[in-house]
């Protein structure tokens, strides 16, 4: 048999590792220069030892060096060796499906596959009995709680609302509601009521995710509208520093940690308002939101034991927990050891969840990874029936109409909605009669905030101060 060049010096490369290095082309290190050498190198001595390709595409390796670099490869295990030789630089890797190693810098809400594959393999076996998870479920649902800073958050005695003109549509009426949620700290949003409300009402809080134009939007306006059509007084609100809060607070301190806290606030609060009005059933209360507003959506469920039915969109995932500090930034995904949002989803059991998910985000490992591990979950209980998954393989990041429509009779099922209230004569859900509103229809404050209350904080070191807490990042963003 006749081998190529290429493959003869693979061979001798291979050998010379397994040899001690003996025939490396590599200068000799010693103790004399703490065995320093090139990232590189190392590199590719455990593509040479492990038979595996690792690419630097972002050139994150070029000129870097490591004391003790070939001591730190572990043989027999290619995930320690990289890890040992990655992580002093802030760098990570991650497994594709062709087997290769990409390296990237590591950012803590997110993780490779294989990764994320071992962490609910070894969750699995922490709780294998109804009572191991209900202990699980209670260790991470306070742990939550404290890490939000929810035992520390002032209350607010009085919840009296902002509320603007009713506008009335054909089955519905819009308000734009602004509430203290904190002191000095005003949410905003929009409250949709079927039109007339004459019968005991569902609730469904929809907190916004990081979709443009926010609750102004076209798809937000027709959730909204479609859901109080159907039975339900629905809340939509802004984002913390997002939307109308921006008069407030710029857009910038979205990035602090705090934002975090102060939406999953925003959405007990409003619940607690809503749930004081007249014609209101307590017993029906719902929770659905995207993205940004996917996540809160998950906290929400998890936290308030009065939400009764959940359907997070395009963000239940096991290797990303949110790229935005109001979603990740408080570090609740340490809680119990380590958990991550297959797990935070599963706090909801048995309550029905639809979990809707899609093949073009974070969320396409659902059907065949993180919805099995929650079905688990809620098999303990004897209700794995009422947790459901809708995937959408060729769809993408958003909350659009084919996603609304798997979402519509999952919430008529379990809030008890009419469904027929909202289809034309073939029986098909129809979403045409829904009003589009311009943005400014939906404002509560007016156009530059000259109706904000005077006691509005615009201060972001004020907001933490409220906390006992101190804000730490870097940015001096003022108003």
């Amino acid at each position: 048999m006749i081998y190529s060049k290429y493959i003869i010096q693979r061979i001798l490369f291979t050998l010379s590792i397994s040899l001690g290095f003996l025939f490396s082309a590599y200068p000799q290190q010693t103790s004399d220069t703490n065995f320093r050498k090139s990232v590189s190198e190392t590199i590719q001595i455990i593509e040479s030892l492990f038979d595996v390709e690792v690419v630097d595409d972002r050139n994150l390796l070029e000129n870097k060096e490591l004391e003790y670099a070939d001591w730190r490869i572990q043989q027999g295990n290619l995930e320690v060796s990289l890890t040992n030789v990655l992580l002093p630089f802030n760098l990570t890797y991650f497994k594709q499906a062709d087997g290769t190693y990409l390296i990237r810098k590591f950012e803590h809400h997110k993780i490779s596959i294989d990764k994320a594959v071992n962490k609910l393999a070894f969750l699995s076996k922490i709780f294998s009995t109804l009572k191991e998870w209900e202990t699980r479920k209670a260790s991470l649902k306070a742990c939550m709680r404290e890490t939000f800073g929810l035992n520390n958050a002032p209350k607010i005695a009085d919840l009296k609302p902002i509320l603007t003109k009713k506008r009335t549509f054909k089955g519905y009426s819009v308000e734009n509601i602004g509430i203290e949620v904190l002191p000095g700290v005003y949410a905003t949003g929009s409250i949709y009521k079927p039109y007339p409300l004459k019968e005991k009402a569902a609730v469904i809080i929809t907190p916004n995710g990081h979709f443009m134009d926010g609750r102004y939007r076209e798809d937000e306006q027709i959730r909204c509208a479609m859901l109080a059509k159907m039975g339900a007084v629905v809340i939509n609100y802004d984002l913390f520093a997002w939307g109308e809060s921006e008069l407030q607070f710029p857009v910038e301190n979205h990035q602090n940690s705090i934002a975090s806290t102060v939406q999953v606030i925003t959405g007990m609060r409003l619940l607690d308002y809503v749930l004081s009005l007249k014609n209101i059933d307590k017993a029906r209360i719902g929770v659905t939101g995207g993205s940004g507003g996917g996540s809160h959506t998950m906290f929400l469920a998890a936290l308030d034991e009065r939400v009764k039915v959940s359907v997070p969109v395009v963000m239940v995932s096991s290797h990303f927990s949110g790229g935005c500090p109001c979603e990740s930034g408080r570090g609740i995904h340490l809680c119990g050891g380590g958990t991550n949002n297959a797990e935070i989803a599963a706090l909801a059991a048995p309550k029905p969840q639809l979990i809707i998910s899609d093949g073009a985000d974070w969320t396409y490992t659902v059907p065949e990874l993180e919805f099995p591990f929650i079905k688990t979950i809620y098999g303990f209980y004897g209700k794995s029936e009422v947790v459901e998954n809708a995937h959408f393989p060729k769809e993408g990041h958003d909350y659009g109409h084919s996603k609304r429509m798997a979402m519509y009779p999952f919430m008529a099922k379990y809030l008890d909605l009419d469904l027929d209230k909202v289809k034309d004569i073939n029986g098909m859900i129809d979403e045409s009669s829904c009003v589009i509103e311009d943005k400014e229809a939906l404002l509560v404050f007016g156009k530059s905030g000259e109706e904000l209350p005077k006691n509005a904080l615009s201060d972001i070191d004020d907001l933490y101060k409220l906390f006992g807490e101190e804000n730490k990042k870097n940015t001096d963003v003022k108003k």
